[in-house]
């Protein structure tokens, strides 16, 4: 896609989708191997517990992972993410800060990206997650978390706080997995992002009365990745299929503006303009993160909602 169709439909519908962008094989592999150990830690703590019959190391990632969470009823997705939850941090609140995160979050060929949209001065925002999600049919019910159930319809921007709302921050949505209209891929409604900012109810979700006509699906190909503008409407499907889906929504936003999330760390990614300011070490950045840890295990997190509840188009 030429830069000039790739603008052009950012501004218009609100979201592009870069095709096939990163390597499956450079890019997203480093990725699987990481979770891969990740995952090994997690069956060999929880077997030892007693809570898994099996470590059940010989089944395909995907497939393991459904059988862990299953086996095990725990709540699960915090152990994979790459931030802290909104609430209720302690002092070993599980985090995932490996070497191949940072190293997503730095892929020149994202960047690039990323600069055709809000230039060269890039700072990484701390809201940033992995959703890795099972079949919701199979999860208990109290296993449907945020991060592993179907996301309700809502725009980036009501989950920031209003010192952010000016800041031009770029969602962008990785795919490692295919995202199929089976397995839970993202619906958008184009144009949604010139309407302003909708109302959230608590659970931060539009509701359906507001949610604007026009909605498509956006099935994506292993690699590819959207783009899309801070108040664009978008929800995902459920997973009604047989193996995960697994995607990272990544935010990017010019250097030097407020994040919406100032209790958390985020970094310089590239500047033209100060080269010698891009953080490069993977162990300086897990640390911001134990640090941001550490401080709020002590302390009140901030009020994230914009909205009480009450108001009337949420009862």
């Amino acid at each position: 896609m030429q830069t000039a169709e790739l603008l052009g439909q950012f501004h218009e519908q609100g979201f592009v989708v870069v095709e096939e962008l990163l390597d499956p094989g450079s890019d997203l592999q480093p990725l699987v191997d990481d979770y891969s150990e990740l995952l090994d830690e997690m069956a060999e703590q929880w077997y030892a517990e007693g809570v898994l019959a099996s470590t059940y190391d010989d089944l395909p990632f995907g497939r393991r992972l459904i059988q862990i969470v299953r086996e095990s009823g725990r709540p699960y997705s915090q152990y994979l993410d790459i931030s802290l939850p909104l609430g209720g941090i302690t002092p070993t609140t599980p985090i995932h800060l490996s070497a191949a995160v940072f190293n997503l979050l730095r892929n020149p060929r994202l960047l690039d990206a990323v600069e055709l949209v809000i230039g060269p001065e890039i700072y990484s925002n701390p809201i940033q997650h992995v959703r890795i999600k099972p079949p919701e049919r199979l999860l208990a019910r109290d296993q449907h978390e945020g991060l592993a159930a179907k996301t309700g319809w809502h725009q980036d921007q009501g989950v920031a706080l209003p010192e952010a709302d000016e800041t031009p921050i770029l969602t962008v949505w990785v795919a490692v997995t295919d995202a199929t209209e089976q397995n839970g891929c993202l619906c958008v409604v184009p144009g949604s992002h010139r309407e302003g900012l909708i109302t959230h109810c608590r659970n931060k979700q539009i509701p359906d009365a507001l949610v604007s006509d026009g909605a498509v699906t956006l099935p994506m190909k292993r690699g590819s990745v959207l783009l899309m503008h801070r108040r664009t409407q978008h929800a995902s499907l459920p997973n009604v299929s047989d193996d995960i889906r697994w995607s990272f929504d990544l935010r990017y936003q010019p250097v030097g503006q407020p994040t919406g999330r100032p209790m958390f760390p985020g970094f310089v990614a590239r500047s033209r303009r100060n080269p010698a300011s891009v953080l490069t070490d993977h162990c300086v950045w897990a640390d911001l993160w134990h640090e941001a840890r550490a401080r709020l295990a002590q302390g009140e997190m901030p009020e994230f909602s914009r909205w009480s509840g009450h108001e009337p188009v949420c009862a």
